[in-house]
């Protein structure tokens, strides 16, 4: 275009599984496709140590996984580019997206937004003072500098009872915090927990401040049945708290373009379709039962056909 503007039919927006699935299925179906991805590949999966639920490829981590994702694209001749996306607008005239990114603008018939999530704090006084400094929101990422010592997993869903399994290898104690008065993980998770001697659940309990100096040393907790609150020292730096009560779905870009959940999240038909034509989202973003990676992967290829479909291109069949 006379402005500098790219043009291109499909502009995907997120370089997870679910992003880098779309660039798969994108350049198989003959679209002229770009996969704008703000810093780093595979987002939170490449901070997985072990994964073992990805069909044919057991005992993967995220980072080598992603990596081959990654090459089948670039092999098929999808085009990625590390550039942070700043704004998706439609025009309504032309039905055509603008796309602005740091280093460029891309003008787009269609548009998928597969931005995946961010971790969501819990709220404890404390909590933004230590984040970095005994305060994590990733197991797999920062477990390591608690090998040996105590740490507690707040949160009582899959991702924290994942998470506390991981740690249980390298911590020499797991507390896990549940606010509620049951672990909503999934039975067979449970159960491992359950019996892992390292691991000790506490029900109907919360954080609800941290204290200490450069390291916290000092954790208080609230029984959610009685009010009744315990502090417990320890020496600082001994012991971390992995803060694991889930994500905040990245749905800026498309605000007043899409409808969502109760939670945040984007909603779809089954071709993930938005309320806006031509716009598409897939991954963690999107209002579904099950985040992992297969969903991901299985969003991202329904995405890209669904957008083909919609630019009357060929498709999978």
């Amino acid at each position: 275009m006379s402005d500098g503007t790219i043009s291109k039919d499909l502009v995907i927006v997120g370089g997870g599984p679910a992003g880098l699935s779309a660039a798969i299925y994108a350049s198989r179906s003959l679209l002229d496709a770009v996969t704008l991805e703000r810093e780093a590949l595979g987002g939170q999966v490449i901070l997985t140590s072990e994964i073992d639920n990805y069909p044919g490829v057991p005992h993967a981590d995220g980072f080598s996984l992603v990596d081959a994702m990654r090459a089948q694209a670039e092999d098929l001749g999808a085009t990625i580019v590390m550039d942070p996306v700043d704004s998706v607008e439609r025009d309504e005239a032309t039905g055509r997206f603008r796309v602005s990114a740091a280093s460029a603008s891309y003008d787009a018939a269609a548009v998928i937004v597969a931005a995946g999530a961010t971790p969501r704090h819990a709220g404890f006084e404390g909590e933004e003072r230590f984040a970095g400094h005994g305060v994590s929101y990733c197991a797999t990422c920062d477990g390591m500098f608690y090998r040996g010592k105590h740490v507690f997993v707040v949160g009582g869903g899959n991702s924290a009872a994942e998470e506390a399994l991981f740690l249980a290898r390298l911590a020499s104690r797991v507390t896990m915090v549940v606010r509620k008065d049951h672990l909503r993980a999934q039975a067979a998770i449970v159960r491992e927990l359950e019996e892992n001697e390292r691991v000790e659940i506490l029900l109907s309990t919360s954080v609800v401040a941290l204290d200490g100096g450069e390291l916290p040393s000092r954790v208080t907790l609230r029984d959610n049945v009685t009010g009744e609150t315990r502090t417990l020292d320890y020496e600082e730096g001994s012991f971390g708290v992995f803060v694991l009560v889930g994500r905040v779905p990245e749905t800026g870009l498309v605000a007043g373009l899409v409808e969502t959940d109760d939670a945040g999240y984007v909603v779809t038909d089954d071709r993930m379709a938005t309320a806006t034509p031509g716009l598409f989202v897939a991954g963690d973003v999107r209002s579904k039962a099950l985040r992992q990676i297969v969903t991901a992967a299985a969003d991202g290829a329904v995405a890209a056909t669904s957008a083909a479909s919609y630019l009357g291109l060929p498709v999978e069949g």
